[in-house]
């Protein structure tokens, strides 16, 4: 069976991570969210899978390649062109996307499942390929209730008792929104669903396609089904989705790695004497990190591999991305850090070398400074309030 996931998108609230990387590799504990959605796919028999690619689209080809390690075949359609001699990627929207793969040769010819490359799900896409068709619908869209002061993020869809959707909102205001049901980003197709997508157009699912879908009266249902849906939209997605692992709130992610201590796992070859660090779980260490003497770590708290946590430093509550060398004394609460950004579980950013604090929170290839700027208090202030 056939499938498809979208992986076009410059991920801009999730920045600054999505500017090095593209949203489908984003890592749940070094695992890109495209590689979950792969395993899920085949175990449900969908084993042909196109992705539409553009932002960053390199790094995802070269990552999945052509999908013989994750037992599935995987081809690209890359959307934009070359401008003077830099990939320059021009997204055609969700449906446009799904129309050029179709245009250039017919590649789906049944039906066949869309998802969306930055969500992690444990949907039964069987039952659910199951009940679109019983329906004998032309689109089905998986649908979550949420509360309602999140409806403006999401899709906004009503049915009547059947399941035919009514109605459908594209990140309604609140006080605008008609129900508090909403698209997850999974869809459910039949291949003449794309005659009704424009040639050559920026043509989006939910802003496009499903409005004129209501319009026409087609056979456009919604399924509200029981699964575990981490939609991974913002900064502030990303930090619940870490700490929901190594809560065990979500439970189908494991911890890598082994357990050292209970609730403290670690990669290969972490440096850290146990007997003189503060080390309380739930917390994961990447490989080769070097933990020194008299650092604290309170989870839930991520500190990915090659990283480097001074004497005295703090990482409370936090997610360190590799390569990440935290100085002496430095207090991490609440805060992600993601190269030369530290960012709070808000979303809010500071460029930390734009600050003048590139010697405090470092890159561990890099050269350290000889010496400490002198306004050093003042600025450690200004990360701790940040």
């Amino acid at each position: 069976m056939k499938a498809m996931i979208l992986a076009a998108g410059k991920g801009t609230r999730v920045r600054p991570i999505t500017y090095t990387i593209p949203k489908p590799l984003i890592p749940i504990l070094q695992k890109p969210v495209m590689e979950f959605l792969l395993e899920l796919l085949r175990k449900h028999g969908f084993t042909q899978i196109m992705a539409n690619v553009s932002h960053l689209a390199n790094e995802i080809e070269g990552y999945f390649r052509d999908g013989q390690r994750f037992g599935v075949e995987l081809g690209y359609s890359f959307e934009g062109n070359i401008v003077d001699g830099q990939l320059v990627g021009r997204a055609l929207g969700s449906a446009g996307g799904i129309k050029r793969i179709q245009e250039f040769k017919p590649f789906f010819d049944d039906t066949f499942v869309v998802l969306c490359g930055d969500a992690l799900i444990d949907l039964d896409l069987t039952a659910a390929v199951r009940w679109h068709k019983e329906r004998g619908a032309i689109a089905t869209i998986i649908t979550k209730t949420v509360p309602k002061a999140q409806v403006s993020s999401y899709g906004v869809v009503v049915t009547d008792d059947n399941g035919r959707v009514k109605a459908f909102q594209e990140k309604p205001a609140v006080d605008e929104a008609l129900s508090t049901m909403i698209n997850t980003g999974i869809y459910i197709f039949e291949p003449e669903v794309i005659d009704y997508i424009p040639s050559g157009e920026v043509y989006d699912i939910g802003g496009d396609l499903f409005p004129k879908l209501v319009e026409m009266g087609a056979s456009f249902y919604a399924v509200a089904m029981d699964f575990e849906w981490v939609d991974i939209g913002k900064v502030p997605d990303y930090w619940q989705a870490v700490r929901g692992v190594l809560t065990g709130e979500i439970k189908n992610v494991g911890i890598p790695g082994r357990e050292e201590r209970p609730g403290v796992y670690t990669g290969l070859n972490v440096q850290v004497n146990w007997d003189k660090v503060n080390i309380q779980g739930p917390v994961y260490i990447g490989s080769m990190t070097w933990i020194e003497d008299g650092a604290t770590i309170i989870g839930p708290s991520m500190i990915g591999p090659s990283c480097h946590i001074c004497a005295g430093a703090t990482v409370d509550n936090s997610v360190i991305f590799e390569y990440s060398r935290l100085g002496p004394g430095v207090r991490l609460v609440d805060k992600l850090v993601f190269g030369r950004y530290c960012v709070d579980k808000n979303g809010a950013a500071i460029d930390v070398k734009a600050a003048a604090l590139d010697w405090l929170i470092t890159d561990t290839r890099q050269s350290l400074p000889l010496s400490e700027p002198a306004e050093r208090k003042d600025m450690e202030d200004l990360l701790s309030e940040q």
